[in-house]
């Protein structure tokens, strides 16, 4: 799973440096996916050891910076799309495009991590 959670990390900092870029680098806020994305990497790369209580914390904290980043991103998303259409103005679709994406790449990240947890501890590794 810590390979998973590299690939995740990756998505997401690539999601945060396309949505800075599409902004013309103006909104530093567009990179929060990036920061996201750097910290399940480090979490990830500390998760890749032979040592199994090492690699279940920091799995679990991966896990947790994860639901953590989903729930800023969805709320965010439908606040900033209610606000803006309360407004009678169009919601900045790059904004929201990229909290959507960060929501959804977190989400099935978190569904992974708990299904696989559920399975370790189901075969008795736990």
């Amino acid at each position: 799973m810590a390979k998973v959670t590299l690939v995740f990390a990756l998505l997401l900092v690539v999601l945060g440096l396309a949505g800075y870029l599409g902004t013309g680098s103006v909104h530093n806020t567009a990179l929060i996916p990036t920061w996201f994305g750097l910290a399940l990497g480090v979490f990830g790369f500390l998760a890749i050891s032979p040592n199994e209580g090492r690699r279940k914390l920091f799995m679990h904290i991966n896990v947790t910076i994860a639901l953590l980043g989903f729930l800023g991103a969805a709320g965010r998303g439908v606040y900033g799309y209610i606000h803006a259409s309360a407004a009678g103005k169009s919601p900045d679709a790059i904004a929201l495009g990229s909290q959507a994406a960060m929501a959804g790449l977190l989400l099935i990240y978190v569904i992974l991590c708990v299904r696989s947890f559920i399975a370790a501890r189901r075969s008795g590794k736990v």
